[in-house]
């Protein structure tokens, strides 16, 4: 015979508050499991979302960032003559060369200047990213000392409001509009015109050339007349695929360092699930015999007790669950090791992330009670009445 599902049900209710301490330390680590993966998630979404896969990214061979990387102004204006390069209504290469360097700014309410990146780009530049808006002011002028700010960079640094002044490379940058990245990388950048810039910093060529191609299929094409063109020594890659590869170091080490959180704490709440349920078994010696007097069997009296446990574990991993899904709504900045800048992004929980949480909840229900309801499994009939 098996146990019917409502007594297991009935004895959490009878230990309410033994089972909402239990729950609630498993609740802790799964929501601290829950929110490890998705602050991966979130960073990945934003890199990701950073490309486009209409476009591709020429950098200088061997290099793995723009801050590395240096095209010059030949190489540049060779690819935009390659035909696999979409051209606007006029007959214009849809191409931005672009300079990509880093600032100090403070922080608001921290006077440590942290790394911002500064993104010099044509205005074909602007168009090529569909996904960032212009939110307040207006776009610079090319051939002007202005700059438009990133919502991030905006919300996050000193003297980065609208209509400020701020000062790098021995020039005063007038900011006359913040725009939306939509999610993305761009949040954290400030973008100004190429020329200027390039002449504030002293570069004679540029960090990057973004191109638009005429369609996706045209990428291998493309590579191929990059690749065997000995004047061309660089690397061609498709928009998104180079910022994934941009999030794995720091992807790498936000995965370890919560996983190992996630032991830690597990490993609390696995000892705290068996104790709960050795004390359950202790409470409830002479139900366990009256169980066996009935004819229960011992599987059906282990397989009670663990039921019990992991029930006990999905409570928890709901919960925890629950209270992880609210931190989408925060934003956190930390220092990309890719480009020694600051990078915003945010939490995104995911219906793997979901999944994941609610196995992990489970297998710790699971190592907590299995000793435990070994332990009433193999009570003798006698000795468990006469305990009782």
């Amino acid at each position: 015979m098996k146990i019917p599902f409502s007594y297991i049900l009935r004895n959490l209710w009878t230990r309410r508050l033994t089972t909402a301490l239990t729950a609630g330390g498993m609740a802790l680590v799964v929501f601290v499991f829950a929110a490890v993966l998705m602050l991966d998630a979130g960073l990945r979404k934003t890199l990701v979302a950073t490309g486009s896969a209409d476009n591709v990214i020429l950098l200088r061979q061997g290099v793995q960032t723009e801050i590395q990387s240096g095209v010059s102004r030949e190489q540049a204006a060779l690819v935009e003559t390659n035909p696999a390069v979409a051209r606007d209504q006029r007959g214009e290469p849809m191409v931005s060369k672009e300079i990509v360097v880093l600032i100090g700014a403070p922080k608001k309410g921290d006077t440590k200047p942290q790394n911002v990146i500064v993104r010099g780009l044509t205005v074909a530049g602007i168009s090529l990213r569909p996904q960032v808006k212009l939110i307040e002011g207006r776009w610079y002028q090319p051939g002007a000392s202005e700059i438009v700010v990133g919502r991030s960079v905006n919300t996050g640094f000193e003297g980065m409001e609208l209509g400020q002044s701020t000062r790098f490379a021995g020039r005063d940058w007038r900011i006359v509009g913040v725009f939306d990245g939509g999610a993305s990388g761009f949040d954290s950048e400030a973008w100004g015109d190429v020329e200027q810039l390039g002449q504030a910093f002293r570069r004679f060529g540029y960090s990057s050339v973004i191109a638009r191609m005429t369609d996706r299929g045209q990428y291998e094409r493309l590579k191929a007349d990059i690749e065997t063109d000995v004047r061309l020594k660089l690397d061609v890659k498709i928009e998104p695929l180079f910022y994934e590869e941009q999030s794995k170091a720091l992807s790498t080490f936000l995965s370890i360092l919560g996983l190992a959180l996630s032991l830690i704490f597990s490993i609390g709440a696995i000892i705290g699930a068996a104790i709960t349920m050795y004390a359950a078994v202790s409470n409830r010696i002479g139900e366990i015999g009256t169980l066996r007097a009935l004819g229960f069997r011992r599987t059906s009296i282990l397989s009670a007790f663990l039921l019990e446990s992991m029930l006990l574990a999905l409570l928890g991993g709901a919960v925890g669950l629950a209270f992880a899904s609210f931190l989408q709504l925060f934003t956190v900045s930390t220092l990309n090791f890719a480009s020694f800048s600051q990078l915003s992004f945010g939490f995104h929980l995911t219906p793997a992330i979901v999944v994941q949480s609610t196995v992990f909840s489970l297998v710790m229900g699971v190592i907590g009670g299995f000793l435990p309801s070994v332990r009433a499994a193999r009570m003798e009939i006698v000795d468990a009445l006469r305990a009782g």
